[in-house]
């Protein structure tokens, strides 16, 4: 449909401008001074009009080049919702909370796009932190534990799970995983069931999340 008005607006007023020059012609009027006064003509409404045909011209970027479509889950620097209509001049978005954000097509190809419409799978990166009292021995298992939590959900691939760093306050785990669909929910679902599991097998193998403490040595001066 966006293809449609666009073609066809440009294509009426180029029709429309012929059909009146050349009905002009055939009435005996000489058209050349009118074509020069056109030509000077639209060059001033250019200016005047730039901001319009710059939009213009950004829908028929978004028509030809398709950086995104109706239904498309956009986000634009901070703004972020479902394209629900692409005009002319202005592009309608429906954010998560239910308004609708206008964007004007010339400002919106100037942005940067982070168009999840066109997300063939997702890949999931988190961080677990365990206690420094835990034994060496658990430390190698975890990397394990992880991996089978994710295993045993459908739609993902297990990536790596790593040892990362020694934190302030924990020994921190990089997980890395993919879900092999883009919808948000299946994801959160996904990594929920992951968590619980994780969890299971943390009580299980007596291994404690870490949290942020602080440790205050007291020295007696005596």
């Amino acid at each position: 449909m966006t293809t449609f008005n666009a073609i066809g607006f440009v294509s009426r007023i180029v029709i429309w401008s012929l059909v009146v020059l050349l009905a002009l012609d055939n009435a005996g009027i000489d058209v050349t001074a009118l074509v020069a006064g056109l030509g000077v003509g639209g060059v001033a409404v250019a200016l005047a009009v730039q901001n319009i045909l710059g939009d213009l011209f950004a829908s028929l970027s978004i028509v030809f080049d398709k950086p995104f479509a109706v239904g498309d889950f956009l986000i634009i620097d901070s703004y972020m919702g479902s394209v629900e209509y692409v005009g002319l001049k202005t592009t309608r978005l429906r954010s998560l909370s239910g308004e609708q954000r206008v964007f004007s097509n010339s400002d919106l190809l100037g942005s940067r796009i982070r168009n999840y419409g066109r997300m063939y799978e997702r890949r999931v990166s988190f961080d677990i932190g365990v206690t420094y009292q835990t034994p060496r021995d658990k430390l190698r298992m975890i990397p394990e534990i992880l991996r089978e939590a994710i295993e045993s959900q459908k739609q993902t691939r297990f990536d790596r799970s790593h040892f990362k760093a020694y934190g302030d306050s924990s020994l921190l785990f990089e997980t890395v995983y993919y879900v092999g669909v883009p919808d948000y929910n299946i994801y959160m679902d996904i990594q929920q069931a992951v968590n619980l599991r994780v969890h299971e097998r943390f009580e299980e193998e007596g291994v404690e999340f870490a949290y942020p403490t602080r440790t205050l040595l007291v020295r007696s001066l005596s």
